[in-house]
């Protein structure tokens, strides 16, 4: 397989990354066969996954536009991905030019793409490293240069926590997180889940055994579970529902059904 100008060396084109499958499931071009291989084999079994994805990404845009018009103008984006159009750093600008964005991925595909993205970008940064330590970023320089911990902070955890197992200790790790988190600031979160998807867990399991097959498995919470990652928070209406329903801006009710899988919610530390 050759490798494209834009893959980083040192990477393993033939092994399927789970920020390249979802840039392809978001219509993006920086993916290899193998990841389309994958998320074709996921999408066998859940053929809404794009929409997911896309369902995801509005409620991402919301809760930034929501975090500032709530006066939280820093921008904590852990488990980013691939830059696609509409980033955090996108929305944010668009209202407050000097908003401050940090993404954060261990994925070096997507660092390397974020990197080439914010190249000559004023107030936002990427830094490689993994939510599973977080004072690997807490305590990264592109943190200590970019945002202020004395203010508050959003921090972004969409489409990240359901990538770690309850060995990885997630809930952990987001409690450190949140307490070096001055008051006032927020968590925005997507979780995956069986709950609200069109289709029979049974078949919905297919698609969670191809992420296990490519040894980055897909962990499916409950609505409790998912809840206990908001420990500390103060829920934000209209608390944690499915991605169309919060603060929609147009009638939830004509999504695709699949937008409806799985959680969203925004707390607030007090």
């Amino acid at each position: 397989m050759e490798r494209p100008a834009w893959a980083p060396q040192g990477i393993d084109i033939s092994v399927p990354s789970v920020s390249r499958i979802y840039d392809y499931y978001l219509g993006g071009s920086h993916n290899f066969e193998v990841d389309r291989e994958a998320a074709r084999k996921a999408m066998e079994f859940m053929p809404g996954l794009p929409t997911i994805m896309k369902a995801n990404r509005a409620f991402m845009r919301r809760a930034v536009e929501f975090a500032l018009a709530d006066g939280v103008d820093q921008f904590l984006d852990i488990g980013s991905g691939i830059p696609t159009y509409g980033n955090v750093h996108e929305v944010a600008h668009a209202v407050d030019p000097a908003a401050r964005v940090l993404y954060v991925d261990h994925d070096p595909v997507a660092v390397a793409h974020s990197q080439a993205v914010l190249a000559g970008v004023g107030h936002a940064a990427v830094v490689s490293a993994d939510l599973r330590k977080p004072d690997t970023i807490l305590g990264s320089r592109e943190a200590a240069g970019l945002l202020d911990l004395e203010r508050p902070v959003a921090l972004f955890l969409v489409a990240v926590l359901h990538f770690l197992e309850d060995a990885d200790d997630p809930y952990g790790a987001v409690a450190e997180l949140r307490d070096a988190l001055a008051p006032g600031s927020l968590i925005v979160l997507t979780h995956a889940s069986y709950e609200g998807l069109p289709v029979p867990r049974e078949q919905a399991g297919g698609a969670v055994g191809v992420y296990r097959t490519i040894r980055n498995p897909l962990v499916m919470r409950s609505r409790e579970e998912t809840a206990r990652f908001f420990d500390g928070f103060e829920m934000v209406e209209p608390g944690l529902v499915a991605m169309p329903d919060w603060r929609p801006d147009s009638p939830a009710d004509q999504e695709d059904p699949y937008a409806f899988s799985g959680f969203a919610g925004v707390g607030r530390k007090a």
